[in-house]
Protein backbone atom coordinates (compact mmCIF):
# COMPACT_ATOMS: atom_id res chain seq x y z
CA UNK A 1 0.00 0.00 0.00
CA UNK A 2 2.95 2.32 0.75
CA UNK A 3 4.35 1.92 -2.49
CA UNK A 4 1.03 2.55 -4.52
CA UNK A 5 0.75 5.75 -2.19
CA UNK A 6 4.36 6.88 -3.00
CA UNK A 7 3.63 6.09 -6.60
CA UNK A 8 0.40 8.45 -6.51
CA UNK A 9 2.44 11.44 -4.80
CA UNK A 10 5.65 11.40 -7.00
CA UNK A 11 2.74 11.62 -9.93
CA UNK A 12 1.25 14.97 -8.36
CA UNK A 13 1.30 16.40 -4.80
CA UNK A 14 5.08 16.52 -4.11
CA UNK A 15 7.33 18.63 -6.29
CA UNK A 16 10.28 16.10 -5.86
CA UNK A 17 10.17 13.21 -3.77
CA UNK A 18 13.55 11.23 -3.17
CA UNK A 19 14.45 9.41 -0.39
CA UNK A 20 17.52 8.84 2.38
CA UNK A 21 18.03 6.27 4.79
CA UNK A 22 18.55 7.57 8.93
CA UNK A 23 19.94 5.78 11.77
CA UNK A 24 17.62 4.59 13.74
CA UNK A 25 19.23 3.83 16.81
CA UNK A 26 22.01 5.44 18.32
CA UNK A 27 24.20 6.15 14.86
CA UNK A 28 25.30 9.60 13.84
CA UNK A 29 23.36 11.33 10.95
CA UNK A 30 24.52 13.71 8.70
CA UNK A 31 23.20 17.09 9.45
CA UNK A 32 22.47 17.51 6.21
CA UNK A 33 20.09 15.04 6.03
CA UNK A 34 21.35 11.74 5.28
CA UNK A 35 23.27 9.11 6.32
CA UNK A 36 22.85 5.26 6.57
CA UNK A 37 21.83 3.18 9.10
CA UNK A 38 19.48 0.73 10.84
CA UNK A 39 17.35 -0.41 13.54
CA UNK A 40 18.17 -2.39 16.51
CA UNK A 41 17.07 -5.71 14.58
CA UNK A 42 19.22 -4.64 11.27
CA UNK A 43 16.24 -3.20 9.52
CA UNK A 44 17.58 -0.01 7.41
CA UNK A 45 14.73 2.82 7.67
CA UNK A 46 14.31 4.97 4.15
CA UNK A 47 12.90 8.14 4.62
CA UNK A 48 10.96 10.14 1.43
CA UNK A 49 11.97 13.50 1.43
CA UNK A 50 9.85 15.89 -0.53
CA UNK A 51 11.97 19.55 -1.10
CA UNK A 52 10.27 22.11 -2.61
CA UNK A 53 13.37 23.20 -4.68
CA UNK A 54 15.97 24.77 -4.92
CA UNK A 55 14.99 28.34 -5.19
CA UNK A 56 17.20 29.97 -2.48
CA UNK A 57 20.64 28.96 -0.96
CA UNK A 58 19.25 28.13 2.09
CA UNK A 59 16.94 25.53 0.87
CA UNK A 60 20.21 23.77 -1.01
CA UNK A 61 21.81 23.74 2.51
CA UNK A 62 18.53 21.93 3.57
CA UNK A 63 18.62 19.10 0.90
CA UNK A 64 20.28 16.18 -0.01
CA UNK A 65 19.14 13.12 -2.18
CA UNK A 66 19.50 9.39 -2.38
CA UNK A 67 16.64 7.87 -4.32
CA UNK A 68 15.07 4.65 -2.20
CA UNK A 69 11.67 3.29 -1.24
CA UNK A 70 10.33 4.88 2.09
CA UNK A 71 8.91 4.02 5.90
CA UNK A 72 8.48 7.46 6.42
CA UNK A 73 7.87 10.76 4.98
CA UNK A 74 9.60 13.92 5.58
CA UNK A 75 7.64 17.41 3.80
CA UNK A 76 8.91 20.77 3.22
CA UNK A 77 6.10 22.54 1.99
CA UNK A 78 6.31 25.77 -0.01
CA UNK A 79 2.94 26.78 0.88
CA UNK A 80 1.03 25.94 4.22
CA UNK A 81 -2.29 25.55 2.18
CA UNK A 82 -3.03 22.60 0.24
CA UNK A 83 -1.93 19.80 2.33
CA UNK A 84 -5.02 17.89 3.96
CA UNK A 85 -5.94 15.14 0.79
CA UNK A 86 -2.27 13.95 0.52
CA UNK A 87 -1.93 13.74 4.09
CA UNK A 88 -4.94 11.81 4.37
CA UNK A 89 -3.85 9.23 2.00
CA UNK A 90 -0.36 9.00 4.01
CA UNK A 91 -2.19 8.55 7.41
CA UNK A 92 -4.75 5.97 5.78
CA UNK A 93 -1.25 4.37 4.29
CA UNK A 94 0.09 4.45 8.19
CA UNK A 95 3.09 6.69 7.22
CA UNK A 96 4.29 9.24 9.33
CA UNK A 97 4.75 12.55 8.25
CA UNK A 98 7.34 15.22 9.90
CA UNK A 99 6.68 18.26 8.53
CA UNK A 100 9.95 20.70 8.75
CA UNK A 101 10.74 24.33 7.97
CA UNK A 102 7.30 25.71 6.98
CA UNK A 103 4.42 24.78 8.45
CA UNK A 104 1.10 23.15 6.59
CA UNK A 105 -2.24 24.50 7.34
CA UNK A 106 -4.80 21.29 7.94
CA UNK A 107 -8.42 21.13 9.30
CA UNK A 108 -6.45 18.20 11.41
CA UNK A 109 -3.79 18.21 13.03
CA UNK A 110 -3.28 14.10 13.68
CA UNK A 111 -2.54 14.21 9.29
CA UNK A 112 1.33 15.24 10.35
CA UNK A 113 3.09 13.24 12.99
CA UNK A 114 5.28 15.96 14.11
CA UNK A 115 6.48 19.34 12.73
CA UNK A 116 10.12 20.56 13.66
CA UNK A 117 11.39 24.23 12.40
CA UNK A 118 11.99 27.66 12.65
CA UNK A 119 9.71 30.95 14.83
CA UNK A 120 9.40 32.67 11.42
CA UNK A 121 7.54 35.41 13.68
CA UNK A 122 9.53 35.55 16.21
CA UNK A 123 12.48 36.00 13.36
CA UNK A 124 10.66 38.97 11.92
CA UNK A 125 9.79 40.48 15.66
CA UNK A 126 13.76 40.05 16.66
CA UNK A 127 14.99 42.25 12.97
CA UNK A 128 12.09 44.67 13.93
CA UNK A 129 13.17 45.12 17.46
CA UNK A 130 16.96 45.30 16.11
CA UNK A 131 15.59 47.99 13.49
CA UNK A 132 13.90 49.66 16.62
CA UNK A 133 16.83 50.03 18.66
CA UNK A 134 19.04 51.13 15.79
CA UNK A 135 17.04 54.16 14.25
CA UNK A 136 17.02 55.51 18.03
CA UNK A 137 20.51 54.76 17.92
CA UNK A 138 21.55 56.67 14.48
CA UNK A 139 18.64 59.19 15.00
CA UNK A 140 16.57 57.80 12.20
CA UNK A 141 12.87 59.71 13.13
CA UNK A 142 10.39 57.92 11.22
CA UNK A 143 12.31 54.97 8.75
CA UNK A 144 11.37 54.67 5.37
CA UNK A 145 11.18 50.65 4.39
CA UNK A 146 9.88 48.64 1.56
CA UNK A 147 9.42 44.75 1.97
CA UNK A 148 10.65 42.24 -0.83
CA UNK A 149 8.36 39.59 0.61
CA UNK A 150 9.22 35.35 0.15
CA UNK A 151 6.47 33.52 -1.44
CA UNK A 152 2.79 34.29 -0.60
CA UNK A 153 1.66 32.17 1.64
CA UNK A 154 4.72 30.50 3.01
CA UNK A 155 5.08 30.41 6.65
CA UNK A 156 8.33 32.20 5.95
CA UNK A 157 6.59 34.86 4.65
CA UNK A 158 3.98 35.20 6.86
CA UNK A 159 6.18 35.45 9.58
CA UNK A 160 8.47 37.51 8.92
CA UNK A 161 6.00 40.45 6.99
CA UNK A 162 3.80 39.91 10.44
CA UNK A 163 6.68 40.96 12.43
CA UNK A 164 7.63 44.14 10.66
CA UNK A 165 4.20 44.96 9.93
CA UNK A 166 3.04 44.69 13.72
CA UNK A 167 5.87 46.86 14.49
CA UNK A 168 5.37 49.65 11.82
CA UNK A 169 2.04 49.75 13.41
CA UNK A 170 3.19 50.33 16.82
CA UNK A 171 6.48 52.38 16.04
CA UNK A 172 4.56 54.65 13.34
CA UNK A 173 7.03 53.87 11.01
CA UNK A 174 6.36 54.50 6.82
CA UNK A 175 6.09 51.15 4.83
CA UNK A 176 6.13 52.72 1.67
CA UNK A 177 5.56 49.25 -0.42
CA UNK A 178 5.59 45.37 -0.04
CA UNK A 179 5.78 43.15 -2.84
CA UNK A 180 6.77 39.30 -3.44
CA UNK A 181 10.40 38.56 -4.54
CA UNK A 182 9.41 35.15 -4.13
CA UNK A 183 12.76 34.18 -2.37
CA UNK A 184 14.71 34.38 -5.35
CA UNK A 185 17.93 36.54 -6.34
CA UNK A 186 16.61 37.11 -9.60
CA UNK A 187 13.01 38.17 -8.84
CA UNK A 188 14.48 40.19 -5.48
CA UNK A 189 16.60 42.00 -8.42
CA UNK A 190 13.37 42.76 -10.19
CA UNK A 191 11.41 44.48 -7.28
CA UNK A 192 13.83 46.38 -6.58
CA UNK A 193 14.54 48.02 -9.69
CA UNK A 194 10.65 48.44 -9.80
CA UNK A 195 11.37 50.45 -6.15
CA UNK A 196 14.26 52.44 -7.26
CA UNK A 197 12.11 53.75 -10.45
CA UNK A 198 9.65 54.30 -7.65
CA UNK A 199 11.35 55.87 -4.79
CA UNK A 200 15.30 56.72 -5.85
CA UNK A 201 17.39 56.54 -2.92
CA UNK A 202 13.93 57.57 -0.64
CA UNK A 203 14.37 54.67 1.55
CA UNK A 204 16.40 53.56 4.82
CA UNK A 205 15.37 50.02 4.82
CA UNK A 206 15.28 47.42 2.16
CA UNK A 207 13.64 44.83 4.19
CA UNK A 208 14.39 41.32 2.69
CA UNK A 209 12.64 38.21 3.54
CA UNK A 210 15.78 35.84 2.28
CA UNK A 211 19.66 36.51 1.75
CA UNK A 212 19.04 35.55 -2.20
CA UNK A 213 16.33 38.45 -2.32
CA UNK A 214 18.92 40.57 -0.03
CA UNK A 215 21.62 39.89 -3.09
CA UNK A 216 19.22 40.68 -5.60
CA UNK A 217 18.46 43.94 -4.09
CA UNK A 218 21.85 44.99 -3.55
CA UNK A 219 22.39 44.50 -7.17
CA UNK A 220 19.67 46.28 -8.19
CA UNK A 221 20.96 48.78 -5.50
CA UNK A 222 24.51 49.16 -6.81
CA UNK A 223 24.01 48.98 -10.37
CA UNK A 224 21.68 51.63 -9.96
CA UNK A 225 24.39 54.08 -8.76
CA UNK A 226 23.98 53.73 -4.89
CA UNK A 227 25.23 52.54 -1.89
CA UNK A 228 24.54 49.75 0.67
CA UNK A 229 25.29 49.90 4.44
CA UNK A 230 25.66 52.19 7.44
CA UNK A 231 27.48 55.26 5.54
CA UNK A 232 25.57 54.52 2.16
CA UNK A 233 22.34 55.66 0.75
CA UNK A 234 19.83 52.50 2.51
CA UNK A 235 20.18 49.50 4.33
CA UNK A 236 19.78 45.78 3.56
CA UNK A 237 18.03 43.66 6.43
CA UNK A 238 17.86 40.09 5.63
CA UNK A 239 17.24 36.68 7.11
CA UNK A 240 18.48 33.24 6.79
CA UNK A 241 22.06 33.87 7.42
CA UNK A 242 24.06 31.77 4.82
CA UNK A 243 27.72 31.62 4.89
CA UNK A 244 27.47 33.57 1.31
CA UNK A 245 24.52 35.81 3.71
CA UNK A 246 27.15 36.55 6.47
CA UNK A 247 30.17 37.38 4.13
CA UNK A 248 27.92 40.34 2.87
CA UNK A 249 27.37 41.45 6.32
CA UNK A 250 30.91 41.36 7.03
CA UNK A 251 31.20 43.33 3.94
CA UNK A 252 28.77 45.85 5.42
CA UNK A 253 26.41 45.59 2.71
CA UNK A 254 23.72 43.68 4.55
CA UNK A 255 23.16 45.11 8.19
CA UNK A 256 21.41 42.55 9.64
CA UNK A 257 20.96 38.95 9.09
CA UNK A 258 18.36 37.00 11.54
CA UNK A 259 19.07 33.44 10.91
CA UNK A 260 16.54 30.65 9.85
CA UNK A 261 19.03 27.14 10.85
CA UNK A 262 18.51 24.31 7.72
CA UNK A 263 20.25 21.52 9.34
CA UNK A 264 17.21 19.97 10.55
CA UNK A 265 18.63 16.33 9.48
CA UNK A 266 19.60 15.52 12.94
CA UNK A 267 16.46 16.51 14.66
CA UNK A 268 14.43 14.59 12.11
CA UNK A 269 16.68 11.64 12.52
CA UNK A 270 15.86 12.26 16.42
CA UNK A 271 12.24 11.98 16.05
CA UNK A 272 12.52 8.68 13.79
CA UNK A 273 14.24 7.14 16.91
CA UNK A 274 11.72 8.40 19.27
CA UNK A 275 8.80 6.59 16.91
CA UNK A 276 11.19 3.46 16.35
CA UNK A 277 11.24 3.50 20.06
CA UNK A 278 7.69 3.15 20.40
CA UNK A 279 7.62 7.24 22.14
CA UNK A 280 5.63 10.11 21.19
CA UNK A 281 7.70 12.99 19.95
CA UNK A 282 6.99 16.62 20.63
CA UNK A 283 4.15 17.97 17.79
CA UNK A 284 6.05 21.37 17.15
CA UNK A 285 9.52 21.89 17.87
CA UNK A 286 11.44 25.28 17.30
CA UNK A 287 14.61 25.38 17.01
CA UNK A 288 17.47 27.88 18.40
CA UNK A 289 18.61 30.51 16.02
CA UNK A 290 20.95 33.51 16.31
CA UNK A 291 20.84 37.52 14.77
CA UNK A 292 23.60 38.72 13.01
CA UNK A 293 24.45 42.44 12.23
CA UNK A 294 27.58 44.36 10.61
CA UNK A 295 28.63 46.03 13.90
CA UNK A 296 27.95 46.70 17.42
CA UNK A 297 25.26 49.62 17.11
CA UNK A 298 22.78 46.98 18.88
CA UNK A 299 24.26 44.82 20.85
CA UNK A 300 20.94 42.45 21.87
CA UNK A 301 16.99 42.33 21.08
CA UNK A 302 14.34 41.95 23.89
CA UNK A 303 11.54 40.35 22.20
CA UNK A 304 8.80 39.00 24.13
CA UNK A 305 10.37 38.93 27.30
CA UNK A 306 13.41 37.55 26.37
CA UNK A 307 16.52 38.72 25.37
CA UNK A 308 18.73 37.44 22.50
CA UNK A 309 22.42 38.83 21.67
CA UNK A 310 23.79 39.97 18.15
CA UNK A 311 26.32 38.99 17.12
CA UNK A 312 28.90 40.41 15.02
CA UNK A 313 30.08 39.17 12.01
CA UNK A 314 34.18 38.57 12.51
CA UNK A 315 36.34 35.83 10.11
CA UNK A 316 36.25 33.84 13.52
CA UNK A 317 32.85 33.63 12.83
CA UNK A 318 32.73 32.68 9.32
CA UNK A 319 35.45 29.82 10.13
CA UNK A 320 32.49 28.13 12.15
CA UNK A 321 29.92 28.42 9.95
CA UNK A 322 28.35 25.02 8.28
CA UNK A 323 26.09 26.27 5.52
Amino acid sequence: MRKKFLKKVLAGALTAVMAFSLTACGGAGSSDGGSSGGSSDGKTITVGFSQVGAESDWRTANTKFIQQEVDYIVLAPVTESGWDTVLQEAKNAEIPVIIVDRMVDVKDDSLYTAWVGSDFELEGKKAAEYLKQYAKAKSIDTPKIVDIQGTIGASAQIGRTKGLEDATKAEGWNLLEKTTGEFTQAKGQEVMESFLKKYKKDMDVVYCENDNEAFGAIDAIESAGYKVGADGDMLVFSFDSTKTGLQAVKDGKITLDTECNPLHGPRVEKIIQQLQNGETPEKKAYVDEEIFAHDDTVKSVTVDGKTYDVTVVTDDVMSKRMY
